[in-house]
Order: C-alpha cells, then sequence, then structure tokens
C-alpha cells in the first residue's frame, strides 16, 4: 500500500517501513508520466494529509449547505490502519487537510471531527466529514468539490492519479479490473488496474482518480506492486474466479467509488441500511 513517505538521504526510498508514519516535505507542483491527456484535471478540490493525499468530494445527493467530505484510503487513517473485517463507522477524530487551488498552491485548511466511515475490507475508503460546508469552502477558498461518478468505470479510459500529498499528477489510463486484489491480510473487490504509465509512489495512496472526460471521481488510489512478490505487504496480487493468482510487478491499482453514492442519505449522512448501499457493515 502506498501510504507515507520513508525520508531517505536520497529522499527516494519507498516500502512497507512507510507505515510507521515517517514523512517528508512534498515536492513543488508538477506533471508526471509519459502518457499526454488533453482534459488532465487540476488540482482544484485535492488535499493534502500528513502522510497521504486525499480530495474534498461530493455525492450525488449532496447539497451546498451539507457537511463537507473527504475522501482518502481507509491505510491512511492516523489512528492506524483497520484489520481485516473492520469497520470504522462515526468515530471521533481530530484532522486538518491542506487544501488546493487548481494550481497546486495551498488554499488553506480545512477541519474534520469525525470518520464518517473507513475501512480496508472489500475496498479501501475513509470518508471524512468536516467542520465546514460545501458553501462555506466555496464562499472562503473559491474551491469546488469533485464529484463522484455514480457509475461502475470504464475500461479504456483516460485517468489521472492526482496527488495532494505530492502536488503531482499520474496519467495513464484503466487497463482493467481485479477480481479479486490481495495483499497481505486484506482482500479488495473488482479494484482498477492501471496501465503502465501511472508509476504512483509512497504519499499518493488516497489520491482521487479522475475520469479525464468527465472530471469525476472514479476511484481512490491505494496500492502498487513494489517488488514482484506474491499477495504481501506492499506488493498485492490478483485473484481471478477460480482462485488463479497473478502477480504484475509495478502494477498500480485503485479502487472503485461508486459505491460510495447509495451509503450517504440526507445531509450527507452514512446509512449503510439505503437501499443498494453494499459497503461492509461492522461487525455485530
Amino acid at each position: 500500500m502506498r501510504k507515507p513517505l520513508v525520508s531517505t538521504l536520497a529522499a527516494a526510498l519507498f516500502g512497507a517501513a512507510a507505515l510507521m508514519g515517517i514523512s517528508a516535505a512534498p515536492a513543488a507542483a508538477a506533471d508526471s508520466g509519459t502518457t499526454a491527456h488533453k482534459a488532465a484535471p487540476s488540482f482544484e478540490g485535492t488535499v493534502a494529509l500528513s502522510n497521504c493525499s486525499g480530495s474534498v468530494v461530493k455525492l450525488k445527493n449532496s447539497e451546498p449547505g451539507d457537511p463537507a467530505l473527504i475522501l482518502s484510503n481507509g491505510h491512511c487513517l492516523q489512528e492506524g490502519m483497520p484489520g481485516a473485517g473492520e469497520v470504522v463507522v462515526n468515530k471521533k477524530t481530530s484532522r486538518d487537510f491542506t487544501l488546493l487551488n487548481a494550481d497546486g498552491s495551498d488554499a488553506g485548511k480545512v477541519h474534520s471531527d469525525k470518520i464518517a466511515y473507513a475501512t480496508m475490507t472489500d475496498t479501501d475508503i475513509s470518508l471524512y466529514e468536516t467542520t465546514s460546508t460545501y458553501r462555506q469552502i466555496k464562499k472562503k477558498y473559491g474551491i469546488d468539490a469533485l464529484q463522484l461518478d455514480p457509475r461502475h468505470p470504464r475500461q479504456g479510459r483516460d485517468i489521472t492519479v492526482v496527488s495532494g500529498y505530492w502536488k503531482e499528477k499520474f496519467g495513464c489510463a484503466v487497463d482493467g479490473f481485479a477480481y479479486r486484489l490481495k495483499e497481505a491480510d486484506w482482500t479488495w473487490k473488482d479494484s482498477i488496474r492501471y496501465t503502465m504509465d501511472c508509476q504512483t509512489k509512497g504519499g499518493t495512496s488516497g489520491s482521487p482518480v479522475i475520469d479525464n472526460g468527465t472530471g469525476k471521481v472514479i476511484g481512490v488510489n491505494n496500492t502498487h506492486n513494489e517488488d514482484g512478490e506474491r499477495c504481501t505487504l506492499n506488493n498485492p496480487c490478483e485473484v481471478d474466479k477460480d482462485g488463479n493468482v497473478t502477480v504484475r510487478y509495478l502494477n498500480a491499482y485503485g479502487q472503485q467509488t461508486y459505491l460510495i453514492n447509495p451509503c450517504f442519505g440526507r445531509g450527507n449522512q452514512l446509512d449503510l441500511d439505503a437501499h443498494g448501499c453494499v459497503l461492509p457493515e461492522p461487525q455485530k
């Protein structure tokens, strides 16, 4: 999992030690990757966490007066990574996020006092409820939230992984989907596999995966096979319906986000019992 960055003399080594939460200063805004995309999105609405990336997102039924939500990975929680089968719901927290302007410059801070939802089971997501509404963020910073696409992503679409932590973009396309993606103790369903142009790195975890054609968020970046190992930490493997395992060295992946929309109702409040919601529920 591409969580925080490990600081080294070369400032370029990433790996399992990143899970200790050691971080380095982000680099200046830059575009990365060899694939050119005419409709590559800006940094507007993305955020930097202390150890990861994220974005302010609005859902299908979100209203301007609703508390704004920030999307990142479950493994980016400052409280520690959820275990397999663990689901965090409406948990108190205190966390600040650096909001970015379109050009990648810092706009200011937004604060959260609640983790609305987080898990690393079936998917790898966290959703923070902020103390600001979408309207307040727009009025104060002139920044709009990113829209979550309510539809399943499509193979072959040009995408951009936009990292608020690094202020860097990674352009590629949707190569396909992994029936199951297994990494150490965790298993994720129907993960997005990128083409090889997206060589993500430590600190890009939680970045929104944006469809260049629509400008909407279709996923959240979460992992990368670093060493060619089979199903180990930082080395996810794909498992098909028949149980066959495939290791794709250096391939990066994200988790789909269209499933989030049905699980939040009026006022951006979590409702795991809502019709169409299939996100994992807390164990009873």
